[in-house]
């Protein structure tokens, strides 16, 4: 289960979940399965309820969870292809909107609860999602690529067609809700996550805006973040505490990322 339960009430804890890695050329790839990063929001059923990867609850209409499982599911509630926006703001609605749900699909790609590795684990995902017969349940596709060139080949496809990147899940994993080179992210670019500290006054054409967000790193890297902002965020700023995902190209010698731009806030 997802949740913890303490005489009988769920208390609110993080969801122990599996994380990526960043993919590195030279990994042997004939122990992945390859997949579409979808660009969504983490969605962890546990049996009975829909979660965040922090835990709270989703609150999807009745019939979108009906006929749903009593084991873990774990996936993206996906809009599709350049719909982040749209799947945030569906899942964050505290009284569910059927037209909006009506658009969103449950992409499954793993099912914590399952014992023995993710290929074993992958023919009971699909076997489950196919007995579900729901359309707005789907198991991730997976495949298997031969080389470095047939991986990079698919991501720029699957980019170029509007995707966010690819997923690489090893085999052999067991399900373990760590960081580590059983799953990795390949993208055209890096990207993290910073908290914000600081909003940092605009001036020129954005006087009277915000200028740029200062945000600390988990290492304790502090900069500035303006590139990337809409004027309607300048307006209204994410605010200070808030988790911000940004891209960016390396590091420089102080340790700041390189040519960081904002890219979202980010669902914790």
């Amino acid at each position: 289960m997802f949740l913890f339960f303490a005489h009988g009430v769920a208390t609110a804890e993080r969801a122990p979940v599996m994380l990526a890695n960043v993919y590195r050329p030279g990994i042997a790839l004939e122990d992945y399965w390859v997949s579409e990063k979808y660009d969504g929001v983490r969605g962890l059923w546990d049996g009975r309820r829909l979660l965040t990867r922090g835990g709270e609850t989703i609150h999807a209409p009745a019939w979108f969870v009906a006929g749903w499982p009593a084991v873990p599911l774990d996936g993206e509630l996906w809009a599709g292809r350049g719909g982040f926006q749209q799947a945030v703001s569906t899942v964050r609605q505290q009284t569910p909107d059927d037209k909006a749900w009506s658009k969103m699909r449950f992409m499954v790609f793993d099912m914590p609860g399952q014992a023995g590795d993710f290929t074993s684990r992958l023919r009971t995902t699909r076997s489950t999602v196919q007995q579900m017969n729901l359309p707005w349940v789907q198991a991730v596709e997976q495949r298997k690529v031969a080389d470095h060139a047939a991986l990079q080949a698919l991501l720029d496809r699957t980019v170029a067609q509007g995707g966010e990147g690819l997923m690489l899940h090893r085999g052999s994993s067991l399900y373990r809700a760590e960081r580590n080179d059983d799953l990795l992210k390949f993208k055209p670019y890096e990207d993290t996550e910073a908290r914000v500290v600081g909003h940092l006054p605009g001036k020129g054409k954005y006087a009277g805006m915000l200028g740029a967000l200062e945000v600390e790193t988990p290492g304790g890297v502090r900069f500035k973040l303006g590139s990337g902002l809409t004027d309607a965020q300048r307006r209204d700023p994410p605010a200070i505490g808030a988790l911000v995902t940004y891209r960016y190209r390396g590091f420089n010698d102080s340790g700041i990322p390189r040519f960081a731009v904002f890219m979202r806030v980010r669902e914790e």
